[in-house]
Order: structure tokens, then C-alpha cells, then sequence
């Protein structure tokens, strides 16, 4: 017999756990009332806070990673009893590591996930209006992106080439801009 869920991060930490045990839990399945918010934060560097705490055990980190879901209305951590939304000041992941492997672009990020960027999974660049830089993502699972971590888009500038006037990154078959057109990667 299973212990009756717990509220708050207690019981995100359970339920995830009891579903993480099969894999990535069906989180977009799942359609809990609304229980307000959790004081977790994921900063812009991928480090994620409780109560303005980092949270310093990787381990219970990527557990809270399988049950994030985003809704029009922002992040929430979701399980099938509860659903608290959350605050991610950019992309909830970072993407650490890129390799090539045959035709496909393999990304890693900070919680563990591995992701091929292709048709399903597309990298995008968006350009800062203030300083001109790019911020590269790449989606991992059902809306969740990452931030390509600074070091692995310069790996992809350098596997950029130029196709119809614009330089990118082909994976599993789709082309993907990395600059804008006219320009040129560094």
C-alpha cells in the first residue's frame, strides 16, 4: 500500500519519484487543480532555488525537471494530485554538450536529458534587441526548451554552413539558422 500523497514539495518530490521509476512521467496527462505557487526559481544559468536556497542535490533537481510543465499561463511543477506554478527566468535547461552522430545534432543538458535536434526538436536564435547577441535554444519535450549553453553554439558555428544565402546547422533532415541572414557565425 502507498503512503497517500503529501502537499507541497514533498509531495512533487514523491509523486515524481513513483512516476519517474517508469520514465518521464505522462505530466501532460495529468490535469490537477491548481494549488498556487511554490517558491522554486530557475535562473537564467539553469540553477534552480527553493525559498531562494540553490538546490544544491543534482539528483532531486532532475526529479523536479521530469514533472515541469509549461501552460499558457507559465511553468508549474505537475503531479497527478497538484499542480504549482513555478518561476524560469528564461529556459528551464541548459544545453551543455553537443555531438554530431551520423545525421543528427545529439544536445545533452544540465538535468540529463538527451535530445536530437530535428523536425520535433528545433534549434531556434533569437537576437537580443539591446546587445546584438544571440541566445540559441533547442526544444527538448513537450514545449520545454534549453539555452544552448555559450561553448556548444560555438561548436555549432563552427559546423555551420551556408545554405540559400544563410548559415545554419542541418539534424535528422531540417536545416536550422544559427545567424541572421547575411551574416556570417563567429
Amino acid at each position: 500500500m502507498t503512503d497517500a500523497p503529501k502537499p507541497g514539495l514533498e509531495g512533487v518530490a514523491q509523486a515524481a519519484k513513483a512516476a519517474g521509476a517508469r520514465g518521464l512521467p505522462p505530466v501532460h496527462l495529468w490535469n490537477p487543480p491548481h494549488c498556487g505557487e511554490i517558491d522554486i526559481r530557475i535562473r537564467k544559468d539553469g540553477v534552480w532555488f527553493h525559498e531562494g536556497t540553490p538546490i544544491g542535490r543534482e539528483a532531486l533537481v532532475r526529479l523536479f525537471s521530469t514533472v515541469l510543465r509549461r501552460d499558457p499561463d507559465g511553468y508549474h511543477l505537475v503531479t497527478p494530485v497538484e499542480k504549482m506554478k513555478i518561476t524560469v527566468e528564461d529556459a528551464p535547461f541548459i544545453a551543455t554538450r553537443v555531438d554530431r552522430e551520423g545525421e543528427a545534432l545529439v544536445f545533452q543538458t544540465n538535468v540529463g536529458d538527451t535530445v536530437e535536434a530535428g523536425p520535433d526538436n528545433a534549434i531556434r536564435v533569437e537576437i537580443d534587441a539591446q546587445t546584438g547577441e544571440p541566445r540559441p535554444y533547442v526544444h527538448v519535450r513537450r514545449g520545454l526548451e534549453a539555452l544552448i549553453a555559450r561553448p556548444v553554439f560555438y561548436e555549432l558555428a563552427e559546423m555551420a554552413r551556408e545554405q540559400d544565402g544563410v548559415w545554419g546547422v542541418s539534424s535528422n533532415g531540417a536545416f536550422f539558422p544559427i545567424a541572421p541572414p547575411g551574416a556570417v557565425p563567429a
